[in-house]
């Protein structure tokens, strides 16, 4: 995870704590909703609440953070699988770990959209990270001859957050949907890229 976006350096332990901060809220953030008591994060944390306010001196302050550490990892994870995985696999595969965050995280995204300003440097930084992480993931497929040369980035991304959307409270449905929405987006074998 990187530096809070101050511009500020941190010393080791205060960066140890704004990251061990994080992962508390996130954790609590799934299990309560994004109203989960700042009190009980800190002492999941280990650390005083003035502790907590010092690095996030609000709720919304701290939904942020959670909200850009959790795209920032997702986008991490495109490029991950792109290096173990072939790129129809890799493709695949965060498309079913997209789904799996949409279903985890919407009550938090949703919370924080609808205070944010669409220009805002949380939403336009994971809205360029999350773009950037599927357009190399698409790319690659699409070179390799996989997927329909007719779909965008965005469109994986809308995909994955539609399927994600409609399993919220059916999460058995979501592989059975991802396997007809991959057999949708595949070249058939043996005919030519669609474009």
């Amino acid at each position: 995870m990187e530096a809070p976006p101050t511009g500020k350096p941190m010393r080791a332990d205060a960066l140890r704590n704004y990251e061990r901060i994080i992962a508390s809220a996130r954790q609590a953030f799934a299990e309560q909703g994004p109203d989960a008591p700042l009190e009980d994060i800190a002492r999941r944390t280990g650390v005083g609440i003035g502790t907590l306010y010092r690095h996030f001196p609000n709720r919304d302050v701290l939904i942020e953070a959670v909200y850009r550490s959790s795209i920032e990892e997702l986008s991490a994870r495109a490029h991950e699988l792109l290096q173990k995985l072939s790129p129809a696999e890799a493709f695949e595969q965060w498309l079913r770990e997209q789904v799996q965050w949409v279903m985890a995280n919407r009550s938090l995204a949703t919370t924080l959209k609808a205070g944010m300003d669409h220009g805002s440097p949380t939403f336009t930084l994971c809205r360029s990270v999350i773009t950037e992480a599927s357009t190399a993931l698409l790319e690659a497929a699409q070179g390799a001859g996989a997927i329909r040369a007719d779909i965008e980035p965005r469109d994986l991304l809308r995909f994955g957050h539609g399927i994600g959307v409609a399993c919220e409270t059916t999460p058995e449905a979501a592989e059975r949907l991802l396997a007809v929405t991959l057999d949708g987006l595949r070249v058939a074998p043996g005919s030519a890229t669609r474009s």
